[in-house]
């Protein structure tokens, strides 16, 4: 029968081996989604320096300050829309890379705690006579961490889905408020 020092070195070595595989799995997925943004970012500069060319030279063939007035008005309300779709690209890009953290985070903690547990279960079985407090105390201490982590996992998922919201929300009314005005001053 192996030692608790050997149980506990092995266990250990697995733990380690787990939180290693999970911090290659959460890197991999970081790094993909910093690729999207960076996609994202070069496609969307490419974008608005080709449309900036272009509204710069249909503003130089402007006859008058009006119809100049008018062009600008004009080009306003599409540089909105370009701006709120980059934004929500970038809210899903965002969104997906903490779906993918969150999933890979709580199946790694899932994990650990099991193996955390069944260390403790053995070692608690082969423990001396008069140990049991200690044993149940250590239990106690896993589940309340458990507990914990649970709650703030929780509490930062919820804030996490407020801001995107509240972003989600933000773009759109910049968009209705791009639009209202955008009208009003063509009629000038």
């Amino acid at each position: 029968m192996p030692s608790n020092q050997e149980q506990f070195a092995s266990a250990t070595k697995a733990l380690f081996e787990s939180q290693i595989t999970a911090f290659h799995a959460l890197g991999t997925k970081t790094f993909e989604g910093i690729e999207k943004a960076i996609a994202l970012n070069l496609a969307a500069t490419k974008a608005s320096l080709e449309k900036s060319f272009a509204d710069a030279k249909q503003l130089s063939s402007a006859k008058d300050p009006q119809e100049f007035f008018s062009l600008t008005v004009t080009q306003a309300k599409p540089t909105a829309e370009h701006l709120a779709s980059y934004n929500r690209h970038l809210t899903d890009i965002a969104t997906g890379i903490r779906a993918e953290l969150t999933k890979a985070a709580e199946a790694q903690f899932s994990d650990t705690k099991s193996k955390v547990t069944a260390l403790v279960e053995t070692v608690t079985q082969n423990a001396p006579a008069g140990s049991e407090h200690a044993a149940a105390l250590l239990k106690s201490t896993i589940d309340n961490a458990s507990a914990g982590y649970e709650q703030l996992t929780k509490a930062t998922q919820q804030t996490v889905e407020t801001v995107e919201a509240q972003v989600v929300k933000a773009t759109e009314q910049f968009s209705e408020a791009v639009e209202k005005a955008v009208p009003k001053a063509a009629k000038k």
